[in-house]
């Protein structure tokens, strides 16, 4: 599956259009890396506790977004987009977008 966050995939022709697909996953934060980086935060520098756990939603965002494509019959998606939105006190959801295309 190529991922793109261009409109289009270079040097290929896009053949077909199966719409928008989407992926999320919704997580919280654990207390025991919270507290620690509650420490880090004070001091400054990067909460790679946080970062881990980014990385890895944003990962199964994607993973979500690719079967969804797969399924439509996709071999591509362009416009790949990310956002996040707070769902409650320490939890948000990542969610990743884009459009399914069939490439020649």
């Amino acid at each position: 599956m190529i991922l793109t966050t261009l409109e289009y995939v270079p040097n290929r022709e896009i053949l077909e259009h199966y719409g928008v697909v989407n992926g999320s996953t919704v997580r919280s934060k654990h207390f025991g890396k919270d507290f620690f980086a509650g420490f880090k935060n004070i001091i400054g520098g990067e909460l790679k506790a946080y970062t881990e756990l980014m990385e890895e939603t944003r990962n199964e965002a994607t993973d979500r977004l690719v079967q969804m494509a797969k399924a439509k019959g996709a071999d591509a998606v362009v416009g790949l987009r990310f956002g996040t939105s707070d769902v409650a006190a320490g939890a948000a959801e990542v969610f990743a977008y884009g459009t399914a295309v069939k490439l020649k």
